[in-house]
């Protein structure tokens, strides 16, 4: 015979044996005694102590609290806690009925209320009621319909079955049978299908050629609410007796058994909820009366209902066969696979856009690899700078590191003498240089700043960063040249090297050539007026941000990434860099950090010699003017003078400006702080001096202008007084 300890042992193990035993032995008997015994709650966050009271004593309390005199929140309050204890809630909340200009609502009386809780706590302030209309949510639904819901439960199979929906997102076929499976303990169904609808709403010319040649009908069938052809293109079964299993029918026939009753059909094309309770005695749909498959299954009873996504389109019916208690599918039935159907609906939409992801990355890794193929220096022009081939009978990254290296000074020109040009001079002009010996003498800077061989830098970085420049009138590899030589002057002569590493040196400078990179001609201004995809990726400094993103798509590839041999610290700081002094080249950052005088840009419009600026200027204003047209032609719109050619003449006065407002104050700051920078100043006011000539001609001959047609307008008005007065005489 079993000791006591044994069998409360047992019963702690199978509580449901335990409240079975109960019901049939004990029940009766502990609501005879109810009323002759107290309840001694020793520990109410016991699980233990509190499965132990009799629940017979708690009911016994539970109406003596309701004859003492207190207000009915208060006995309600005592009754919620012990309501608690017998079945075991976390918490219980108490709403009233009440009617507000005749209509009926619900409110907050007791709130939050656990075995432990008090009742000034728990009792709702007036001010900080919820309220529910009797119509929606569970407790409008119990309210309304008087009948007692089961909430918990449901609630968390339907927040489970959602978390499913959304664990699952490559998988459409997996994902929905895992929320179905969750709820299948409530929803008892032989069977269950899904018919995923074709979302197409406007259907490609090729596709239409069939109907237009007369090869195929066109469509006179049902649609949906939003216009879309009912058309099944998958249809998803699910059979959940006996070896249960998924069956994927792709391109489903009119004819198959799941849409040849049309209730799918008709779901699909009126968004209502079809609760067929006896398929055989049915006249509107014609149900397949016998097996509808080898299975043997018959249907008898179905539920049909619309997926529905976030955008309310319908995506999808789901129909569920047969309650396995042979009784039709009931209003709670309803409940459950309506709420199921919203969860579904949002995952086709994840599904969706999951897939419209993976293929933007597909698009963006083909984008990619085309770039690379059309911008990585390939080694036959890697073998024009460094001919390896020939030295070593190699390319170059199969040969000795230092040997390469020492070759590769040996072919590039020197520094004081490129063309004939001194690359440690601020004079220095690109016009004489091929693009080619262009790119030979931006090697040759990394070797001044003495990086090549400290950071191993991989040399086919240049020659790819000039490709990936476009051949414009300004804004090309010429311009991207010029910049980053303007920073290595900076640093080498005019003595900044002093206050930066020779990482910050080697980052600024890298910066500084493709700070323009894949410039297409247009100001950030323009992408946005025109609605450019970059406008639309970049809130603000839109070409500044797509210079760095190219910059930075480039150094993905391992051959091209300038900054591969970093330790981690080193390529973190360098790569800040390299992003500020980018992004720093928007005009529009740097008109904000002059009116808060405590910033200079990264780099400004080069001054070299009159002879050399003049010309950049008027490629510049050419690149303009091209904008400028654009305007005009594509967005229908009248440019600023500064893009107007029909305002070239202002040329002289626009640089005067340019020079005031935005290049003056950086050039005098930089002479200041170096007098090795003075060259720049110099040069600055040398130009300025030559714009002032030919503006102070054109703003001559503009008075002349002025002057002549003021004297055209003072005779006639002459004229015109003359001959009023000679009319009056007539007159008189």
């Amino acid at each position: 015979m079993a000791d006591k300890d044994s069998v409360e042992k047992y019963l702690e193990n199978n509580p449901q044996f335990a409240k079975e035993y109960f019901d049939k032995k004990l029940r009766a008997e502990a609501l005879t005694a109810a009323f002759n015994a107290s309840v001694d709650v020793k520990d109410t966050a016991s699980f233990k102590d509190v499965n132990s009271i009799q629940e017979s004593a708690i009911i016994f309390e539970l109406v003596k609290e309701l004859q003492k005199p207190t207000s009915l929140e208060q006995s309600i309050h005592v009754v919620l806690q012990r309501i608690a204890l017998i079945i075991q809630a976390d918490r219980m909340s108490f709403y009233m009925l009440r009617a507000r200009n005749g209509t009926p609502e619900l409110f907050t009386a007791l709130f939050d209320v656990t075995p432990t809780s008090k009742y000034e706590t728990n009792l709702v302030h007036p001010q900080a009621e919820i309220v529910f209309p009797t119509d929606i949510g569970i407790v409008g639904f119990t309210a309304h319909s008087k009948k007692p819901q089961s909430v918990p439960d449901v609630t968390k199979v339907l927040l489970w079955s959602a978390s499913k929906v959304f664990e699952e997102l490559t998988d459409i076929e997996r994902q929905f049978h895992k929320a179905f499976y969750t709820v299948r303990t409530y929803l008892q169904c032989q069977r269950y299908s899904v018919g995923l609808l074709d979302m197409t709403k406007e259907k490609e010319f090729y596709d239409e050629w069939p109907v237009k040649l007369g090869d195929v009908e066109p469509y006179k069938g049902p649609k949906t609410p939003d216009g879309r052809e009912v058309i099944f293109y998958k249809i998803i079964d699910y059979l959940l007796e006996d070896k249960e299993e998924i069956k994927v029918i792709p391109g489903p026939p009119a004819d198959h058994w799941a849409l040849v009753s049309g209730l799918p059909t008709y779901v699909a094309e009126n968004g209502f909820i079809c609760n067929m309770m006896n398929v055989a005695a049915d006249d509107y749909f014609t149900f397949q009366k016998g097996p509808v498959d080898e299975s043997g299954f018959v249907i008898k009873n179905c539920l049909s209902l619309p997926i529905v996504n976030k955008k309310e389109e319908i995506v999808g019916i789901a129909t569920f066969f047969n309650r396995k208690d042979g009784k039709p599918f009931d209003e709670y039935d309803e409940q459950i696979t309506e709420a199921l159907t919203q969860f579904l609906g949002w995952s086709v939409l994840n599904c969706d856009t999951y897939d419209k992801l993976n293929r933007t990355e597909y698009r963006r890794d083909i984008a990619q690899d085309m770039l690379m193929y059309q911008t990585k220096c390939t080694n036959d022009e890697m073998q024009s700078i460094l001919n390896t081939k020939e030295k070593f009978d190699a390319e170059p990254e199969d040969c000795d590191q230092k040997e390469m290296y020492k070759l590769l000074r040996a072919n590039i020109p020197p520094a004081n003498d490129v063309n004939g040009e001194d690359l440690y001079k601020f004079s220095f002009s690109d016009f004489p240089v091929t693009e080619h010996s262009l790119i030979k003498a931006g090697i040759r800077m990394f070797f001044e700043l003495g990086v090549v061989e400290k950071f191993k830098v991989p040399l086919r970085w240049m020659y790819t960063v000039r490709k990936g420049y476009r051949a414009i009138t300004y804004h090309n590899w010429r311009h991207g040249f010029n910049v980053g030589h303007t920073m290595f002057c900076l640093l080498q002569t005019g003595k900044l090297r002093k206050y930066y590493s020779d990482l910050d040196a080697f980052a600024m400078v890298a910066a500084a050539f493709c700070h323009d990179i894949d410039h297409r001609g247009t100001n950030n201004l323009y992408q946005t007026k025109s609605s450019h995809p970059l406008a639309k990726l970049h809130g603000s400094s839109i070409m500044e941000r797509h210079h760095l993103e190219y910059s930075k798509t480039l150094m993905g590839e391992e051959s091209l990434n300038i900054f591969c041999n970093l330790q981690k610290r080193q390529f973190e700081n360098v790569q800040h860099l390299f992003d500020v002094c980018i992004i720093a080249t928007d005009l529009a950052l740097y008109f904000k950090s002059v009116r808060k005088k405590n910033d200079v840009p990264k780099y400004s419009q080069r001054h070299r010699p009159w002879e050399v600026q003049s010309k950049v200027a008027l490629m510049v204003a050419a690149e303009f003017w091209e904008q400028g047209d654009l305007e005009r032609t594509v967005l229908d719109q009248q440019p600023i003078p500064m893009m107007d050619r029909n305002c070239s003449e202002q040329l002289p006065k626009m640089q005067c400006g340019f020079i005031d407002f935005v290049c003056s104050f950086v050039y005098k700051e930089f002479s200041r702080f170096h007098k090795e920078i003075q060259p720049m100043f110099d040069g600055l006011n040398n130009n300025r001096s030559h714009w002032n000539e030919l503006a102070e001609v054109y703003n001559a001959k503009m008075k002349a202008i002025e002057d002549e047609k003021k004297k055209l307008e003072g005779g006639d008005e002459a004229k015109s007084n003359t001959s009023g007065k000679s009319k009056t005489c007539t007159i008189c």
